[in-house]
């Protein structure tokens, strides 16, 4: 292939619709837009979801829960995820965080039993499930609530 040879993707480059530019063009005249009406004017047509007066779908269906302000929302991590640190490592929150594991903490760490794990590590964290502290201590671990 040479420089001359280049072209785009097939179907990658469009050529802009001129309206108002004649008769012959297919969108002269009212520029595509009908005769008169609310979609003809300019800044016309209606906002999202309306329904032409008739009551809409967002307000005929009923109201249902509610979003509690005080939920505490916690960062899982996998037991399988601290296979990646060396045996005898102490697996801290801020250890999480640095190694990427985790993006960002958020309430908490905790750590779920999904998976298995073949090194003995110390693990804290701000919570452990059942599963997980039965995985950590098999492989001859320990936990430790932050």
């Amino acid at each position: 292939m040479k420089l001359h040879e280049l072209k785009p993707a097939e179907g990658s480059r469009k050529v802009r619709k001129r309206v108002g530019r004649g008769i012959g063009s297919g969108n002269g005249k009212t520029s595509g837009k009908g005769h008169k009406g609310q979609n003809a004017r300019s800044g016309g047509g209606v906002r999202p979801g309306f329904e032409g007066g008739q009551n809409p779908l967002y307000r005929r269906l009923p109201k249902r829960g509610f979003t509690n302000i005080h939920r505490k929302e916690y960062t899982v991590v996998n037991v399988d995820t601290l296979n990646r640190f060396e045996a005898g490592t102490v697996v801290s929150p801020e250890l999480l965080v640095e190694t990427k594991v985790v993006k960002n903490v958020k309430h908490g760490i905790k750590i779920l039993g999904n998976g298995s794990l073949d090194k003995n590590l110390t693990v804290k964290a701000h919570k452990f499930s059942a599963s997980a502290v039965k995985a950590i201590e098999a492989a001859g671990g320990t936990t430790e609530v932050v």
